[in-house]
């Protein structure tokens, strides 16, 4: 199945992958603060997981507009998702450069995933908005004159 205009279907991808890692590394982050220091963990927890609850509204609200996007084939909600997704992949490029002087691994992987996938929905979003709330196609016919 090739995807050239879900951008539902691409943002609950992205909701998804989003969500899980946040919850992995802030599982990770809570053990080992709370091995290290044993004194603050209840603290520590509840700030992870406001972090997670505010990570995953924020990617959902998301998911919403590809959604709407898609279904309305709405020139406004394509351009607003396209906005938004630039702006992620403008923070995925800051994070690519602070990760590559921190050498985290995980971080690295995680902002260079961030940044594809912004990269993928924009085009999806494109290729939706250039329609004009028509049939996405991958190529303009020439009509006859």
């Amino acid at each position: 199945m090739r995807l050239t205009y879900q951008t539902s279907v691409a943002t609950f991808i992205q909701f998804v992958i989003v969500s899980l890692f946040t919850l992995v590394s802030q599982t990770v982050s809570t053990v080992s603060s709370c091995h290290q220091n044993g004194n603050d963990c209840v603290g520590n927890l509840a700030i992870s997981i406001i972090f997670y609850i505010i990570v995953a509204v924020m990617f959902g609200a998301i998911w919403l507009i590809g959604y709407g996007a898609q279904a309305r084939r709405s020139r406004r909600l394509a351009q607003l998702l396209i906005g938004i997704e630039a702006f992620l992949g403008l923070l995925a490029l800051f994070s690519i450069k602070l990760n590559a002087h921190s050498r985290s691994a995980a971080g690295l992987f995680a902002s260079f995933g961030m940044l594809v996938l912004a990269a993928w929905i924009i085009s999806l979003s494109f290729r939706l908005m250039r329609a004009g709330g028509g049939r996405v196609v991958n190529r303009q016919r020439r009509r006859p004159s």
